[in-house]
């Protein structure tokens, strides 16, 4: 959770009251928040004024500094509106070159014109920047923020990504002009380690660098690094240019609603912001931004209700969600639906879950129902079914002297196909898009190369190893929301002098009796009800050619048979693709077969 430093005096006078610190402790935990600390004591000690240290949730962008947090509680404590946030004409525009798409591909702006920053207000804005930064922004990898002094630069301004060297400005703060790689270099020295230096990892290896431009070819900034000390704002400065870069297009609209929002406050024309146009070359289209659309959600009066234990009409709920900046009104074609609108400063609204949470703070968690009103609801944890599962093969395989093993369900590239020697064709594996290492590269596809590694680290013990493991598997789906599923599974290796086929097969039947499955002759053929067997499978080239077999299944009388699973002897090459100087036969099933 971040943790939000405020003037506490400054932050009384906004909500209009003067709190003991047991009275606002009070407070900040009635509406979802915590006060970590209140610095009275120590600052009368050192004549600082006292601030109030906040844990705020972590979705939560707008409170992340003082004016979203008295704007919230104000909204809480029904002293003030919900602001009516509103874009002005646009004034210039901000062009992405196609060059970005080598690297930052993502770009947006927005300017607070005529606006008045105190001191205080000013070191809230650059707070602010600093905290979506190292929070929503992940140390500017997915976004970076830049402001500048509007008056003076020229638009229409331009982003583009160039070579490091045709680059030459003078960053913010510094007196000599730098091109790109030397200023890499100025950063990387031992005393930028900790400042920008620590920022420098994202771009440097680059071959163009993204740099955005004003109309006269004079740069603006260089994110995520630094601005340009001719741009540099002030607490005087009257006209900002807000620009934000990005790797991801959601969290660059998201940040840039929260600064705009935020601030806006202290223009002429508060909650006025003047959008910009962004035109991008990489589709040839254009819009403004930022984009102040409230969005609309549905939410269900009986969902509420019954999480909630209450029975409160469309009105009264959409009085609770008022107090927490959403606006609600009843469905004319449908009584049990409320539309929800939701402002730009909430994007931690994602589900109906969210919205009944909003309800319970707003009506207050120490007012809910206790005793009969929610006896339907059971609050005593119980184990999944496939937990269940999993623990019958559990105690099943370590009754048949099995040693459980729990490897990573990471794994790298290699060693879930070519070391399978398996092949590839992308429609399997869910892979990493930033693996820090060469070893964690992709969810594994089956248990196998966990196994393995563990008996190399092993394979120096006497003979025979015989170890399991239940555990997940991932695989890609297009189909679902979530472009992928896991799946529970259960497998075993003996590894020995010998293959010991008959050995793991022996498991196999040991672990169908606990289930109450029965062997079928005939590859099921001598029996119509449920049961399993195996057959000769050489289509996994894991296995030795003829010592690979698929297990099948049905699960009831007349039911279409299936594989869940594989067996055999292991090809030489697999094993010594793992260092592993032995023989070995393997088994896996689909352990959710038996739920």
């Amino acid at each position: 959770m971040p943790t939000v430093s405020v003037n506490k005096q400054q932050l009384f006078d906004l909500l209009g009251k003067n709190y003991t610190s047991q009275e606002f402790d009070e407070l900040c935990f009635e509406f979802g928040m915590e006060m970590d600390e209140d610095t009275t004591e120590e600052a009368l000690k050192t004549g600082e004024e006292p601030e109030l240290k906040l844990d705020i949730s972590a979705n939560r962008y707008d409170l992340l500094c003082i004016e979203g947090i008295s704007q919230s509680l104000n909204e809480y404590l029904e002293r003030k509106e919900r602001p009516d946030y509103k874009l002005s004409k646009p004034s210039t525009k901000l062009i992405i070159d196609k060059s970005t798409e080598q690297i930052r591909p993502f770009a947006t702006a927005a300017v607070l014109r005529n606006i008045k920053l105190n001191e205080k207000s000013y070191a809230s804005f650059i707070a602010l920047q600093d905290k979506l930064h190292a929070n929503l922004c992940r140390n500017r990898s997915l976004v970076a923020m830049g402001t500048h002094d509007l008056d003076s630069i020229e638009g229409p301004f331009h982003y583009r990504a160039l070579p490091p060297k045709d680059i030459k400005f003078v960053p913010l703060n510094q007196a000599q002009e730098f091109t790109g790689d030397k200023l890499i270099e100025f950063y990387k020295s031992p005393e930028q380690k900790n400042n920008i230096g620590k920022y420098v990892h994202i771009i440097e290896d680059s071959p163009v660098f993204p740099v955005i431009m004003d109309s006269k070819d004079r740069v603006c900034s260089l994110p995520p690094l630094i601005n340009s000390e001719h741009s540099k704002i002030s607490v005087d400065t009257r006209n900002i240019l807000i620009d934000i870069t990005a790797t991801d297009k959601t969290k660059a609209e998201i940040v840039l609603n929260i600064l705009t929002t935020m601030f806006s406050r202290y223009c002429d024309e508060p909650f006025t912001v003047e959008p910009v146009e962004i035109v991008s070359e990489h589709n040839g289209q254009s819009r403004l931004a930022p984009n102040f659309n409230n969005r609309i959600m549905d939410v269900s009066i009986k969902y509420i209700n019954s999480c909630l234990g209450l029975d409160q009409s469309a009105d009264e709920i959409a009085h609770c969600l008022k107090k927490m900046s959403l606006h609600a009104v009843q469905a004319k074609e449908d009584k049990d639906i409320l539309h929800v609108d939701i402002p730009v400063t909430r994007p931690d609204i994602l589900h109906a879950c969210d919205i009944m949470e909003d309800a319970a703070v707003g009506y207050g968690f120490n007012n809910l129902p206790k005793g009969e009103k929610l006896s339907n609801a059971n609050f005593i944890a119980k184990p999944l079914p496939i937990n269940k599962v999993s623990d019958i093969f559990r105690i099943a395989s370590s009754q048949a002297t099995w040693v459980e093993v729990l490897p990573l369900t990471l794994c790298s590239h290699d060693e879930n196909f070519k070391f399978l020697r398996q092949s590839d064709n992308n429609d399997l594996a869910v892979k990493l898009a930033n693996p820090k290492t060469l070893e964690y590269q992709v969810v594994r596809t089956t248990l196998l190369p966990g196994i393995l590694k563990t008996v190399k680290e092993n394979r120096k013990h006497s003979l025979p190893i015989k170890v399991f493991e239940t555990g997940d598997v991932v695989f890609k789906d297009e189909k679902l929301e979530r472009k992928a599923y896991n799946e529970r599974h259960w497998a075993a290796i003996y590894v020995g002098k010998n293959s010991g086929f008959e050995i793991i097969q022996g498991l196999l039947g040991k672990i169908m009796q606990t289930f109450r499955t029965e062997w079928i002759a005939d590859y099921g053929a001598a029996a119509s009800g449920r049961g399993y067997w195996i057959e000769e499978d050489d289509s996994v080239k894991t296995y030795f050619p003829g010592r690979g077999a698929k297990v099948m299944f049905r699960s009831k009388e007349g039911a279409e048979p299936k594989q869940i699973g594989h067996l055999g002897v292991l090809h030489p090459e697999v094993m010594m693709n793992f260092d592993v100087p032995f023989a070995a036969s393997f088994v896996e099933v689909n352990a959710e077969v038996f739920l």
